[in-house]
């Protein structure tokens, strides 16, 4: 394979990723909606890294995390708590810590299903 062919590949396998992981962030956003929550902000980006859905339900605010893989059991181990703290991080930059917080994983498999873990962080 030729440098310029090899470059082109990685170019499309990103852009075939960025447009995957949007289809399921918005499959994930179509879910809270018709739940009945609203979506504050998508990929809100702060210092301290970005969050993808930023949802209130009621008074709550709550920060999701989107992990799409072919099984609910792969999304939810590429969730590290390396990045679970960078998350908390981005939330308090984003409402503060005198707000009424939860952090939700949404994991999408191969075939687009979605399942939502609540308060997959715990508090810590």
């Amino acid at each position: 394979m030729e440098p310029g062919e090899a470059s082109a590949a990685r170019s499309r396998r990103g852009a075939v990723a960025w447009a995957s992981g949007h289809a399921a962030e918005e499959s994930v956003a179509r879910r809270y909606e018709m739940a009945g929550c609203a979506i504050l902000e998508r990929r809100w980006r702060g210092a301290s890294g970005e969050i993808d859905l930023i949802v209130r339900e009621g008074e709550t605010i709550v920060f999701v995390e989107v992990k799409q893989s072919s099984s609910f059991a792969s999304a939810a181990e590429r969730l590290c708590r390396r990045q679970m703290d960078r998350i908390c991080l981005a939330a308090c930059e984003f409402c503060g810590t005198d707000c009424d917080m939860r952090f939700d994983a949404a994991l999408v498999d191969a075939q687009g299903r979605v399942e939502l873990v609540q308060n997959a962080f715990g508090w810590h």
